[in-house]
């Protein structure tokens, strides 16, 4: 069995006493605020970047096209992390054009803004902890034991390697049944789905019809699919290192978690301007009121009076290796938090 190697972590534990606000105090007073001509200009160049990427699918030969559903794919993901400033109301001062640019740019990659907006502020709320988070909240081993069906299978390969796909997993079963919403809330979910549901209806159809089956595949479904691989990849090393601690509501510490239980983690250049230094992560759990295109400010804060605290990646083969190799079950255990699937199938009572 191969050893877990143990990854940089933070150097001490946060103080108790330590609060969110305490932080949020040593933050520059411009990490909060909005610039119109910057947030527009992120859209634009979210809009520019895909419709580059569409125009090379068209010209590019055969064996091109990978290369191009991949650029695509990834300028898509821009459009989600636009509709996320919007849906933490941090791209516009207005709540109708956050909500009015939300649902546009969210609309092409099938996603319902607000059942989105009011379940990604539950992770915020909650984050890392084991009873409430819905993020990559890993299961312990009893719970895991519990399953049945396909979802014991399903478990192991969304925490493995098809972890690509769990982003599909969550966006279907969680965001297109208005009942689960209560009061106002449903009515607004109600109304997000009906809207993708509605741009489907219209551009799937019209895209088979004028260009085949291969047609649908090629423009819409393989870059939507490089998409979720991102959105899969992000939130899941967002949130998952063999030392980050998930904690149940009575031992969790709020400041613990959106400090030192989450993760920053370098992506290549490309990366991380096609997708708005969305991966700037930690000052977003912070506050969420940041917006994207302040991240960095902010995040250099974070290091100069919290340092010490921070988890800091680099994105690799072998950090996915490392996470999707063995951050499988979480455990109490006081080395790591994790044990793979492996080595808790090889203990006698298992």
């Amino acid at each position: 069995m191969t050893a877990l190697t143990q990854l940089p972590q933070p150097d001490a534990a946060v103080n108790p006493d330590l609060r969110l606000r305490d932080i949020l105090k040593t933050l520059p007073r411009d990490c909060f605020a909005k610039n119109r001509f910057k947030a527009w200009s992120k859209a634009l160049i979210s809009l520019l970047m895909v419709a580059i990427g569409y125009a090379t699918i068209v010209a590019a030969p055969w064996f091109l096209l990978p290369l191009a559903w991949v650029f695509t794919g990834t300028a898509l993901t821009g459009f989600f992390v636009i509709g996320h400033d919007c849906g933490h109301r941090s791209f516009a001062n207005r709540r109708w054009v956050n909500d009015l640019v939300g649902h546009l740019y969210m609309m092409p990659l099938i996603y319902p803004f607000h059942s989105w907006r009011i379940l990604h502020d539950h992770h915020h709320k909650h984050t890392n902890k084991l009873e409430e988070d819905n993020a990559w909240r890993p299961f312990e081993p009893e719970l895991y034991d519990s399953l049945d069906g396909v979802v014991k299978p399903g478990y192991r390969l969304m925490r493995s390697w098809l972890w690509w796909l769990a982003s599909i997993i969550h966006w279907f079963g969680m965001h297109f049944n208005w009942t689960t919403f209560e009061g106002k809330q449903r009515s607004q979910v109600k109304l997000s789905v009906l809207v993708v549901i509605g741009f489907a209806a219209v551009v799937f159809p019209t895209l088979i019809i004028t260009t085949g089956v291969w047609g649908f595949i090629k423009f819409w479904l393989l870059p939507w699919l490089v998409y979720h691989f991102w959105m899969s990849t992000f939130t899941l090393v967002h949130h998952t290192a063999p030392d980050v601690r998930f904690q149940p509501a009575a031992t969790w510490h709020e400041a613990q978690a959106q400090l030192a239980g989450t993760v920053h983690c370098d992506y290549p250049g490309w990366v991380e301007f096609l997708c708005h230094d969305i991966n700037v992560h930690i000052p977003h759990h912070i506050s969420t009121a940041i917006p994207s295109y302040n991240l960095r400010l902010a995040h250099q804060s974070l290091r100069e009076n919290w340092g010490e605290y921070l988890i800091e990646r680099r994105f690799s083969w072998q950090l996915m290796k490392e996470i999707v190799g063995q951050c499988h079950l979480y455990t109490y255990d006081s080395d790591r938090a994790y044990q793979s699937f492996r080595e808790y199938h090889a203990q006698p009572e298992n």
